[in-house]
C-alpha cells in the first residue's frame, strides 16, 4: 500500500459555531486575502522578466543561462506542489500558507542585498520550492468557505491575483528598476511577503466546506447534495477518506484539466519570463510600450477570468452539465489562443498582430479557475488537497521547459527564435485546448468514482 492510498485521520474544527452571516462575511475576508496572496505570488516570479535586460547585462549572462537561471525556479516547484498538496489533507492549510509566505521573503533577502549567478539559482529554487504549492493550497482554502454551485466567483478571484499581481508589480517594479536597479524590486516583493504574513495570522482559516472537516455541511450545503451540487454527505461522505488518489488521478476528467492547465501554465511561464523580450526585441516595442502591452494582455485575461465564472455559473445554475459549463469554455478559449500563436509569426506588427497577442497571451488564463473547481467537483473533500497538489505538479513542469527551450530557441536563432517559440506555444495549447474539450465531465466522472 502507498502513501497516497492510506486512511487520513479528519481533523476536526474548532471554536464557536459558524452562523450563515459570519460564515459570508469571513468567507469574502479570507477570499480578498488569499487574492492578495495570489498577487505577491506572481509579482516574485514577474521580477526576472521585468529585470531581464538589467539582470544580464550585470551578471554577463547569455539568453541560455539566463533561461537556465529562470527554469530553476521550477526545478522544485513540481515537487514541493505534489508534496504539499497531499499534506493538505492531513494539516490545516491556515499554516502550510503562513509558511510558505515566510519562505518567499526568506528566500529572496539575500538576492536584494548581492550575490551573482550561484546566488540567483539558489534564490530562485528556494523560492519556486516554497509557491509550488501556493496556487491549489490558495484555491482549496478558499473554496472549503463556498458550496460547489458557488465556487466559480472565488475561484475565478484567485485565479485574478494571478493578472492583478502583474498589472500592479509590472509598473511599480518596472519603475523601481529603472531608478533603483533591480536588487531594489526584489527586496519590495520580499517585504509584501512581510506584511501578509502579519495579517494572515490573525485572520487566516479554513471553511465548513474544509477538506479536513468530517463533519455534516450546514443546512444549505444539505439541500444542495439533494439538488447535484456535488457535496456529499452521509455515508458516501465517510468513504471518501479512504479512496485511493490513483482512482481520481485515472478520471478522464483529472486528466483532460491537467493537460489543459498545462497549456496555460506553458502561456504563463513564456510570459512572465520572455515576453518583455520578446515585445522589445523580436518585436520592437519600447520599453514602456511594452509594459503597457503587457498590462493591456493580463488586463484581457483577468476580465476574461470573470467572464467565465460569471457565464460558468449561469450555465450551472440553469441546469447545464459542468461538462459543457466548465470543459468546453475553457476549451474553447485555449483553442482561440492556440490558432491566435500560429498566424502571429506571418503578420506584420500593427494592429492585428497586437490582436492576435491579446488572444495568444490573455485568453488562455481562465483554465486555471476551471481546472481547480472541476477538481473540487470531481474528488471527495478529503482527497481534494492531493487532487489539486499532483495536478499542480504536472501543469507546472511547464514553467520548468518553457522558458529554457525559448532561451535555446534565441540564443540558436536570435529573434528568430521567438517566431518558433510562438508556434511551439500554439501547438501545445490546441492539445490542451483538444483535452478540455474531449475528455473534461466531472459530474460523470464523480459518479464513476463511486461504482
Amino acid at each position: 500500500m502507498t502513501d497516497t492510498d492510506t486512511d487520513v485521520a479528519p481533523v476536526l474544527p474548532v471554536g464557536p459555531p459558524r452562523t450563515p452571516s459570519r460564515t459570508g462575511r469571513r468567507a469574502w475576508i479570507l477570499t480578498v486575502l488569499l487574492v492578495v496572496f495570489m498577487m505577491i505570488n506572481f509579482a516574485d516570479k514577474s521580477v526576472l522578466g521585468l529585470a531581464a535586460e538589467q539582470i544580464r547585462q550585470d551578471l554577463g549572462l547569455s539568453a541560455s543561462a539566463f533561461g537556465l537561471a529562470s527554469s530553476a525556479f521550477f526545478l522544485l516547484f513540481s515537487v514541493s506542489g505534489a508534496a504539499v498538496g497531499l499534506l493538505a489533507d492531513r494539516v490545516r492549510p491556515k499554516w502550510l500558507l503562513l509558511i510558505m509566505a515566510v519562505l518567499w521573503s526568506v528566500s529572496q533577502a539575500p538576492l536584494a542585498v548581492g550575490g551573482g549567478l550561484a546566488a540567483l539559482i539558489a534564490s530562485r529554487v528556494l523560492l519556486g520550492a516554497a509557491e509550488g504549492p501556493a496556487y491549489p493550497v490558495a484555491q482549496q482554502t478558499t473554496l472549503s468557505w463556498f458550496p460547489n454551485h458557488r465556487r466559480n466567483l472565488p475561484g475565478a478571484l484567485i485565479v485574478l491575483g494571478i493578472t492583478l499581481g502583474v498589472l500592479v508589480a509590472a509598473p511599480v517594479l518596472t519603475w523601481l528598476i529603472d531608478h533603483h536597479g533591480w536588487r531594489s524590486a526584489v527586496a519590495a516583493v520580499a517585504l509584501a511577503g512581510v506584511v501578509w504574513t502579519l495579517l494572515w495570522i490573525p485572520f487566516g482559516g479554513e471553511g465548513p466546506y474544509a477538506a479536513a472537516a468530517d463533519i455534516e455541511p450546514p443546512a444549505e450545503a444539505a439541500s444542495e447534495d439533494v439538488r447535484g451540487t456535488g457535496e456529499r454527505t452521509g455515508t458516501a461522505g465517510r468513504e471518501q477518506a479512504t479512496m485511493p488518489y490513483r482512482r481520481i488521478l485515472a478520471t478522464r476528467t483529472w486528466i483532460g484539466v491537467t493537460i489543459g492547465y498545462f497549456s496555460t501554465y506553458w502561456v504563463i511561464a513564456f510570459a512572465l519570463v520572455w515576453l518583455p523580450s520578446y515585445l522589445r526585441d523580436g518585436l520592437g516595442y519600447s520599453s514602456a510600450a511594452s509594459t503597457r502591452l503587457l498590462m493591456l494582455f493580463w488586463g484581457l485575461s483577468g476580465i476574461l477570468v470573470l467572464g467565465q465564472a460569471g457565464l460558468t455559473g449561469w450555465m450551472l445554475r440553469r441546469g447545464i452539465a459542468s461538462r459543457w459549463a466548465r470543459g468546453w469554455v475553457g476549451g474553447v478559449l485555449l483553442l482561440v489562443s492556440g490558432v491566435s500563436c500560429l498566424v502571429l509569426p506571418v503578420v506584420p506588427a500593427g494592429a492585428l498582430a497586437v490582436v492576435l497577442l491579446a488572444g495568444a497571451f490573455g485568453l488562455s488564463g481562465a483554465m486555471g479557475s476551471i481546472a481547480a473547481t472541476t477538481i473540487m467537483e470531481l474528488a471527495p473533500a478529503h482527497r481534494r488537497g492531493g487532487a489539486l497538489g499532483i495536478m499542480n505538479a504536472v501543469v507546472t513542469t511547464a514553467g520548468l521547459i518553457a522558458p529554457t527551450l525559448i532561451g535555446s530557441l534565441v540564443d540558436t536563432h536570435g529573434v528568430g527564435g521567438y517566431q518558433y517559440a510562438v508556434l511551439i506555444t500554439g501547438a501545445v495549447l490546441l492539445v490542451g485546448g483538444t483535452a478540455a474539450v474531449t475528455l473534461i465531465n466531472p459530474a460523470r466522472d464523480a459518479r464513476l468514482l463511486y461504482v
